[in-house]
């Protein structure tokens, strides 16, 4: 009995063992087919990532090869799929013509590459050219026309690579490297605001971050770049005459290069605006030290023999001889830019903050000398501004623009000084009808150094400067608030889209070559096309 049932004992532990087994190796089978499909996984996402990598080849390729070379290569690509598809071969007329248009395009980049290989000489040639003085034809700035023309033939806003745009940048900043010449400086800012004003026609701009020209206005609002083709420009296509924003006309998209080129010269306009500015507030700031407190004129100055009437006529012309003198220099800077044809647009600017600049140092000389705060002197300082008022007027609202509104608070200042029975007047009449622009600040300052010395009148009555006193005392908080003097304002007061939207009308086409250019046969595309 005992034997039995080890025997079976034995039989079903021998099963088990072969269940066991046989477990075992449908466990292993399954575990070396999961293997295999694991490897062949891999085998294939090695050849898709090596497919991946081949055409990322081919694309580079093929963005570094030519229009032309693209366009060919598309076409027999897609050649041999059609053959592939339809499975006959093609007649020999169109095997003759498929080659005849294969030969065309292989001379067209011979053709572009020997003119990009003698694109260095034509380089030179025109550097040189446009470091002289080139004038202007018909109001048009000829160098800044010829450069144009040059860069649209020579396709240079479409390369990737070129030493063009860097050879132009450093010829201006060499020629404005003597800063104090107004008459150079006038001619280049003509040139780099007309040239500004091509590319702006010619090239897209990305976006925002396209284009550095956001300018914040005196007003503190901020002004974007243009974005598109500013209306009135007319410009001669290389390949037929077109006009910017119209249909026929449709910028393109620059390569990097161009686009740098284009922020180069937008960074010139401002700097040659800047130093004219600049230079012209130097040359008056010395003699508006003296514009603000009347010279004293004795009888030894005078001619003599002269009559009372005369007398007094020569001696208020001594009087005004520095407010004449002031007026003659901003003459002068007037008649430098009308002379090189800078735009209206740039003269307005400049001669907006130049008065800025004059009223914001006469402005403050007076509140800090006590000696200036008189009634006669405020008749001599109003006599000098008329001055600058007759030569707003003959300026023109073209040239002049808002310069004598920039004159605002040393003109309410002055009213203020020869303002008669100030005792009578009345805070509200003073901070809302004579002097609207000044802060309670100025306005006490301003009446509290006032002395007569004249009409024996008084200042301001002891009532009206308590309440200007409580008023500061309100104010005492805001920082800005506490400050009676005036800040010059130096930023760029426009914007691209400011300048190239305020240009005129401007066709290219028939502007002569100089003679440098006209004689290489290399530039012959420069002549005028009513000489074709």
């Amino acid at each position: 009995m005992y034997l039995i049932h080890v025997q079976v004992l034995s039989e079903w532990e021998r099963q088990r063992a072969d269940d066991s087994e046989k477990k075992f190796s449908e466990a292993l089978e399954s575990s070396e087919n999961k293997q295999l499909k694991l490897e062949e996984n891999e085998r294939r996402i090695f050849q898709l990532q090596e497919s991946v990598e081949r055409l990322e080849e081919k694309l580079a390729n093929l963005e570094s090869q030519s229009p032309n070379q693209v366009l060919r290569q598309t076409a027999l690509s897609n050649l041999q799929k059609n053959k592939f598809e339809e499975g006959h071969s093609r007649s020999i007329k169109d095997i003759h013509s498929s080659s005849t248009h294969s030969r065309d395009a292989s001379d067209s980049d011979e053709k572009l590459k020997k003119s990009l290989d003698e694109e260095p000489e034509y380089h030179d040639l025109l550097t040189r050219c446009i470091a002289q003085r080139l004038g202007f034809s018909r109001g048009r700035p000829v160098a800044a026309c010829i450069i144009y023309k040059c860069l649209r033939k020579w396709r240079s806003f479409e390369v990737e690579k070129t030493t063009i745009f860097d050879r132009i940048t450093q010829t201006i900043g060499r020629a404005i490297e003597t800063q104090d010449s107004s008459d150079i400086l006038a001619y280049w800012l003509s040139n780099a605001s007309t040239l500004l004003l091509l590319l702006h026609c010619t090239l897209k701009t990305s976006g925002p971050s396209g284009d550095s020209n956001h300018r914040r206005s005196r007003s503190g609002k901020r002004t974007q770049s243009f974005r598109g083709s500013p209306h009135g420009i007319t410009v001669s296509s290389m390949d037929g005459d077109s006009t910017c924003g119209s249909d026929s006309f449709h910028p393109f998209e620059p390569k990097y290069p161009a686009s740098l080129f284009k922020q180069q010269l937008t960074a010139y306009v401002e700097k040659i605006y800047g130093l004219i500015r600049d230079n012209s507030k130097r040359e008056i700031s010395p003699l508006l030290g003296l514009c603000i407190q009347a010279p004293r004129i004795s009888k030894a100055n005078l001619p003599r023999g002269t009559v009372s009437a005369f007398a007094n006529a020569a001696s208020q012309e001594i009087l005004l001889a520095q407010w004449q003198g002031m007026v003659t220099k901003i003459g002068c800077l007037l008649n430098t830019l009308n002379a090189n044809y800078v735009p209206p647009f740039l003269i307005r600017q400049v001669f907006t903050q130049i008065f800025a600049f004059i009223n914001v140092q006469l402005f403050n000389s007076l509140l800090l000398r006590r000696e200036c705060c008189s009634y006669s002197n405020g008749e001599y300082v109003r006599s000098g501004l008329a001055i600058l008022e007759r030569w707003c007027y003959k300026a023109t609202e073209e040239y002049a623009g808002s310069a004598w509104d920039e004159l605002k608070h040393i003109r309410q200042a002055i009213a203020f000084l020869v303002a008669h029975q100030k005792p009578k007047l009345k805070l509200s009449d003073i901070s809302r009808d004579l002097c609207p622009m000044l802060s309670i600040q100025q306005l006490y300052r301003i009446s509290t150094m006032y002395w007569e010395d004249k009409h024996g009148t008084h200042s301001l009555s002891p009532e009206v400067i308590s309440n200007m006193r409580i008023l500061m005392t309100q104010d005492s908080n805001n920082a800005v608030t506490n400050s009676f003097l005036l800040d010059d304002d130096s930023s760029i007061p426009f914007s691209t889209d400011d300048l190239t939207r305020s240009m005129d009308t401007i066709s290219i086409s028939d502007v002569d070559p100089p003679p440098l250019l006209r004689e290489s046969p290399g530039f012959s595309f420069l002549a005028p096309r009513s000489n074709y």
